[in-house]
């Protein structure tokens, strides 16, 4: 079974979403105990976070770090199912472990008030409206991706834009749901707390909306023959 994966691949996709927990998590939990830590500047956590690794990443797995951008990606044939499966365990696998990493490294007193940053919905945000915010967060992130990344005629910006749509995001929900765009992000410092709470809106939100973007862009605006798969092998 081993054999059936890209190690390099996968090693590569846990490394994004650790980094990502890590740094993002890791603004969350000094902006609740820190009134010095803006909401810019959690916004800006994540989002270098996420440009910084998908430049550094990306010509080694595609730098999904979210497996709402896998899922994206596997309904648009980019990606097999098997290898879309190892993607999002070693993305869920890198949440982990990032959020044990702050549970060991920062302070009691930042871990409880914050519970290691997971997401939650906001004063007056109930499950379907944190459901719609996270879809079209996502949304937004994922067609960037496709414009930026996924297309042959895309500018080459690197991880730019990406972070960029990341932080703008989070500038905009981030109050209301966390904004985390992504399952993994939340899963990573809820498994370490066992802060459930509302938890299936970053699945069914990011998901909802990963998967509108893929598909809009895929049979609308992009130019191509047939998209490169991914292989498991």
């Amino acid at each position: 079974m081993a054999g059936m994966f890209d190690l390099k691949k996968l090693i590569a996709e846990a490394v994004g979403t650790f980094t990502l927990i890590f740094a993002g998590c890791g603004s969350v939990m000094l902006f609740t105990a820190n009134d010095r830590v803006t909401l810019v500047g959690v916004a800006l956590a994540h989002g270098l976070a996420i440009g910084l690794m998908a430049s550094a990443l990306g010509a080694v797995s595609g730098a999904h770090f979210n497996p709402a951008v896998t899922i994206g990606m596997w309904v648009t044939r980019r990606i097999e199912t098997l290898a879309g499966a190892g993607y999002i365990a070693a993305q869920l696998i890198g949440a982990g472990l990032a959020a044990a990493a702050l549970a060991t490294l920062f302070p009691e007193g930042l871990r409880s008030a914050a519970t290691l940053g997971t997401p939650t919905l906001g004063a007056g945000m109930d499950f379907a409206r944190g459901v719609g915010l996270e879809a079209i967060l996502t949304f937004f992130l994922v067609t960037v991706i496709f414009g930026t990344a996924v297309d042959a005629r895309a500018p080459k910006l690197g991880g730019l834009a990406i972070g960029l749509t990341i932080t703008m995001d989070i500038l905009i929900g981030g109050p209301l749901t966390g904004a985390a765009m992504n399952p993994a992000r939340a899963f990573g410092p809820a498994l370490l707390t066992g802060h459930w709470t509302d938890h299936l809106v970053y699945w069914i939100g990011p998901i909802v909306g990963a998967v509108a973007a893929s598909l809009l862009y895929h049979y609308l605006f992009i130019e191509e023959a047939e998209p490169p798969l991914v292989p498991a092998r």
